[in-house]
């Protein structure tokens, strides 16, 4: 059976609610273990039939954001979404309470325990409207960027489709294509102003309804990070700060040598050699032929993998009208099914989303053993360890995709993972300074969003953007919006992903690989310093960790530098 086959059926809400409360009943009624056991099997398998078709929505809508038919369920689901959590929340607590605690541990796994404990702070029916607003208000978002239509010398393109532009070896198409994409934000800034003001106020209130304090308390316990807190990602953005933004800005001053230019612009940051990126060589379907041959070769339990998702097309690549921006995995429990959805535009971005979405991809494949939904996944940090380090682990096949270009990917590759955590953390910062102060005016959020983005990317230099210097540029990060405090994760993740890099690339570790895929396997059953820990990683938050990885990576950039 290929994704095209896969039936959506909206859910009969009101059968459902009957079906699930009486359920919920016989669990806190269970006189004894096996009974109770089995009543959390019949509402686990009732919660992957829900998931399932609130995943084939979300997969269909995003492919198509113009479909009439799944606009109109995403109406359905934004208003009735919060309404299943409260169903799936009543179960939760039901199951904590449960004097048969102990023997449904044989069937969920701890961290479910951990998660239905946080899900009852986070929830409650009385913030039911506040989260449906939450979620119309998303989707205005998304609808806005994936709609974008911008005109280009003579020819209309949406966001995605304006990537390979911006990496234009002519500066003056690159500050065009720059100018283009800032126009659009800097045209509908009053929508996205008023969408994310919204956000802001309906976040605060949700959080301050559940007694927390602010949003940023709300999502520590929403995002389930069992083993850290605001104070400790705060000392490893200092950390960042310290360690990784002077070997960035070294990079940067080194890649405007290279491409000869005195002064890199925001518009030159994208391009990386004179004579052009590196770009994969081929159609998209050779570039999947490859990629499948690739997953062959590297294990068999990769090679089962990737056939499965040719076999049942379960990718969706190319970029076209319409379609939403981005790329992601997603799973399809029903049909045991991750799916891949990405926008190709002829950059090497292309191959990351063959290996990243296929690293989340391949986790969930892995992880399909896991009993319940809520474990099937770890939490996000750990998910982007699973999908960075097989951007890495790939790396001996790169030169099949870029053949002579594959030592500039390589080398853009790992700076790149170096550019990114300053990004990320900036991020992250900026989203606590605006949720700590949720009464902060449009305008306010912008000079923030400017103030922490020349601390730490000083070398962002917008003196030909009015736009960009009063500080929009955050308009176009889509997880601000819709998915607040998910962004630490990438760069807690890179941190341990460049330890598999080292491993594999460097050290050539033979145990790296079984270590790789016992964390795949473990999927959600851990919490994420477990999964570290079971990687034999060192956590991101550990004195030195930071310092030893960054060494190993500036050297090996210093050496490929003399390439080029």
């Amino acid at each position: 059976m290929t994704f095209k086959e896969y039936t959506y059926s909206r859910p009969d809400y009101p059968a459902l609610k009957k079906q699930l409360t009486d359920l919920t009943e016989q669990l806190r009624s269970a006189e004894t273990a096996e009974r109770a056991l089995d009543v959390v099997k019949e509402i686990t398998a009732i919660t992957f039939t829900i998931e399932t078709q609130q995943t084939l929505w979300s997969i269909r809508h995003s492919i198509d954001m113009k479909d009439p038919f799944y606009n109109d369920e995403t109406a359905f689901w934004n208003e009735y979404a919060p309404l299943f959590r409260e169903l799936t929340t009543d179960y939760y607590r039901a199951a904590l309470d449960s004097p048969f605690r102990k023997d449904l541990g044989e069937f969920l796994p701890e961290t479910f325990f951990l998660m239905a404990e946080n899900q009852l702070q986070t929830f409650s029916a009385e913030a039911i409207p506040l989260f449906q607003k939450e979620n119309e208000l998303v989707d205005q978002y998304n609808n806005l960027t994936a709609t974008a239509q911008m005109e280009f010398r003579g020819q209309t393109y949406n966001l995605s489709q304006m990537g390979p532009f911006a990496q234009d070896a002519d500066r003056k198409t690159r500050q065009e294509a720059a100018d283009t994409i800032t126009s659009f934000f800097e045209t509908n800034e009053e929508a996205f102003d008023r969408i994310y003001d919204q956000l802001v106020k309906v976040r605060h209130d949700i959080a301050t309804s559940l007694g927390f304090k602010d949003y940023v308390d709300y999502s520590y316990k929403m995002m389930n990070r069992f083993d850290y807190d605001r104070d400790m990602v705060t000392t490893y953005r200092e950390e960042i700060l310290k360690h990784v933004v002077p070997v960035v800005n070294k990079l940067r001053a080194y890649q405007a040598d290279r491409i000869k230019i005195p002064e890199l612009k925001h518009y030159d940051l994208s391009l990386e050699y004179l004579d052009g990126n590196a770009t994969p060589k081929g159609r998209p379907e050779d570039l999947v032929a490859t990629a499948q041959a690739m997953y062959r070769e590297l294990s068999p339990e990769t090679g089962e993998f990737f056939d499965y998702m040719v076999e049942n097309d379960l990718l969706d690549l190319l970029a076209k009208d319409g379609k939403d921006t981005g790329g992601y995995c997603t799973y399809i429990p029903d049909y045991k099914s991750p799916f891949i959805f990405a926008n190709f535009n002829g950059t090497s971005a292309d191959i990351d989303v063959l290996t990243h979405e296929a690293g989340h991809a391949f986790q969930v494949f892995q992880s399909r053993w896991i009993p319940t939904p809520e474990s099937i996944w770890p939490t996000y940090e750990s998910c982007e360890i699973h999908s960075m380090s097989m951007e890495f682990i790939t790396w001996p096949w790169m030169e099949r995709f870029f053949k002579d270009d594959v030592a500039k990917y390589k080398f853009s590759h790992l700076a790149g993972a170096l550019f990114f955590l300053p990004y990320g953390v900036l991020v992250d910062h900026f989203q606590h300074e605006v949720y700590e102060n949720p009464t902060m005016t449009p305008a306010e959020r912008k000079a923030t969003w400017r103030r922490l983005e020349k601390r730490y990317l000083p070398s962002k230099d917008y003196a030909d953007s009015a736009a960009l210097e009063r500080g929009i540029f955050w308009f176009r990060q889509g997880h601000i919006f819709a998915s607040p405090f998910y962004y630490i994760d990438y760069t807690l993740a890179q941190v341990c992903a460049l330890q598999f890099w080292k491993r594999t690339q460097v050290d050539h570790d033979a145990s790296a690989w079984q270590d790789y895929l016992r964390i795949c396997q473990i999927g959600g059953t851990k919490s994420f310093l477990q999964i570290v820990a079971a990687a034999n990683l060192r956590s991101p938050f550990e004195e030195g960790a930071l310092e030893e990885t960054l060494s190993t990576v500036a050297n090996s950039l210093d050496e490929m530098a003399k390439a080029f």
